[in-house]
């Protein structure tokens, strides 16, 4: 059974990460995150229309959240984590989202 992860919630966290959250990002991503006092690691995902029609859309989401799963066990907990999907990944598969995510990690020293 895959291991599941935390889901960000409501539209206050959202924006909360957004507001004190250190931003960093790549061609594909954007990744926002927040320090928390403990826990494990809360994950929000963001993908707009400029992305394209709700199918798309829903794919995306659904690789983003397929990668953070895989990921997860390796990334230092205590973390509100907002990522937020580019135009550009609309004609992504899952290998170059999983290795984006993988990247933005790596940026922001969180990966153990």
């Amino acid at each position: 059974m895959k291991k599941s992860f935390v889901r960000l919630g409501s539209n206050s966290n959202f924006r909360r990460v957004y507001r004190y959250g250190k931003s960093k990002a790549n061609k594909l991503l954007v990744m926002i995150v927040l320090k928390r006092e403990s826990g494990p690691n809360s994950y929000g995902f963001s993908v707009s229309k400029k992305v394209g029609n709700s199918v798309v859309r829903h794919h995306i989401t659904r690789l983003l959240r397929e990668s953070v799963r895989e990921l997860d066990a390796r990334v230092e907990n205590s973390y509100d984590i907002v990522i937020v999907a580019r135009s550009s990944c609309s004609e992504c598969g899952l290998k170059e989202i999983k290795s984006a995510v993988e990247h933005l990690f790596k940026i922001h020293g969180i990966l153990k």
